[in-house]
């Protein structure tokens, strides 16, 4: 009787009232999981096009004034 009322009930889109209890926990943890993969490849997409944005500044640009300078000398 609680399924089919639960299954009859309609709302938005909900996992299938015959699953169990760990199933349903497996089903959320690899849905967690996807969401968490597709965070890492838009991140790496954005690192990939541009570089330099996810780099400070200055880690760079000094190195590469200390490396001009120390050429310059020898």
């Amino acid at each position: 009787l609680s399924c089919s009322t639960l299954s009859s009930s309609g709302g938005g889109h909900h996992v299938p009232s015959y699953l169990t209890l760990e199933q349903k926990a497996a089903f959320v943890f690899v849905l967690l999981l996807f969401i968490f993969l597709a965070l890492l490849i838009v991140r790496c997409f954005r690192i990939l096009l541009d570089p330099y944005r996810s780099m400070p500044s200055s880690n760079w640009t000094d190195h590469t004034e200390k490396d001009t300078f120390d050429y310059r000398i020898v």
